[in-house]
């Protein structure tokens, strides 16, 4: 059984503390911890943390959820814990299953093309590849000592946040932004990959990108993307065409390819990472336009799972380390032909971390 977070234990607590004197108290103590929380510090080098009392301090700086003041939501991307090697209570249980449930159980795709996806042309029990699912066995060789214990659950794009707090899975690993908004329910690893959205549409389309020639045209998204958000909200303020029909959603985001080719809409709005895959499979199909945000993917665990949260950040370390089968052997292998070699996203983001002061 799912152990109980810290918030449904002080909750429990309160009803036997009796009603409302009991919490002004624990709201005059948060106020007076939020008081004495540390400032979000950089360390650009990697270093391994010591794990221990900054477990604590982990779960506290999330308690509130999302971006709590102007300074985090510029970057999201650095609201995660420093590595460390420790074992805590969530990997414990892990650990601590038998047979053939010893394994990482992990939510990803299988219909990305080049990230998570099962080569059609590999025989009839084709394995998922990709560059997510090698992150996914190097987490799975330093938790379990065997790259192979992994169970994948596919997870619908829309289905990512709801399958971690379910617990369903140990951690999603699927091409997942790391936002404000997301880390109200989730919490995140330092980010493994950067990338930005953009418009995907026929080669033979007017659509020039994230400009005044969407006006009139149906764009797709994937339902709880940052795509989706970002349009809705571009739309409401002014800042995206009026006349842009948003009201196409679908629960994976590969579903927009598809209605694409059968005509349904004139475009669709992704992350470019994705997208470019996406072109390399059709050929009728290109990237219009320049990024338009910048993003950054991390893997998303569930919420009070600090000690995972440390080990993944760890084994990201030793990951961008691994020149010969680490971070940039899995970029070569699977996206520099789509993205490049010498792009802005081939090489691993530097990572930023939380710490105790």
């Amino acid at each position: 059984m799912r152990r109980l977070t810290r918030g449904r234990r002080l909750r429990t607590g309160l009803r036997g503390w009796g009603g409302v004197g009991a919490m002004a108290v624990v709201c005059a103590l948060a106020v007076t911890f939020v008081m004495l929380l540390p400032l979000i510090e950089s360390h650009g080098d990697g270093s391994t943390g010591t794990g221990g009392a900054g477990l604590a301090y982990g779960s506290q700086a999330r308690a509130e959820g999302g971006c709590t003041t102007a300074e985090m939501a510029k970057a999201p991307e650095k609201q995660t814990l420093s590595p460390s090697t420790a074992d805590g209570s969530t990997i414990e249980e892990i650990k601590k299953r038998t047979g053939e449930k010893r394994k990482l159980i992990v939510g990803v795709d299988q219909n990305s093309y080049r990230w998570g996806y099962r080569d059609p042309n590999s025989g009839q029990d084709a394995a998922l590849e990709g560059f997510d699912i090698d992150l996914v066995h190097r987490i799975a060789q330093d938790i379990l000592g065997d790259p192979n214990a992994v169970q994948f659950k596919a997870i619908p794009t829309d289905q990512r946040i709801p399958a971690i707090k379910d617990g369903r899975v140990d951690m999603v690993v699927r091409t997942m932004t790391i936002n404000c908004n997301r880390l109200k329910d989730v919490a995140f690893s330092a980010p493994y990959f950067k990338t930005g959205q953009q418009v995907l549409a026929p080669k033979s389309s007017k659509i020039t990108g994230y400009d005044g020639s969407l006006a009139g045209q149906r764009i797709c998204t994937a339902k709880g993307s940052t795509a989706n958000t970002k349009l809705v909200n571009d739309k409401q303020a002014g800042d995206l065409v009026a006349s842009a029909d948003l009201r196409t959603t679908v629960p994976n985001q590969l579903d927009c390819l598809v209605r694409l080719q059968l005509g349904e809409v004139d475009a669709v709005v992704t992350d470019g990472a994705l997208a470019a895959s996406q072109a390399a499979q059709d050929p009728t199909v290109m990237l219009k336009g320049e990024p338009f945000t910048t993003e950054y993917y991390g893997v998303a665990m569930e919420k009070s799972a600090d000690d995972l949260v440390r080990r993944v950040n760890q084994v990201l370390v030793d990951y961008r380390k691994d020149t010969a089968n680490g971070w940039q052997a899995s970029y070569d292998r699977w996206l520099s032909a789509t993205l490049g070699k010498d792009s802005s996203t081939s090489e691993p983001p530097a990572p930023q971390y939380l710490r105790k002061s």
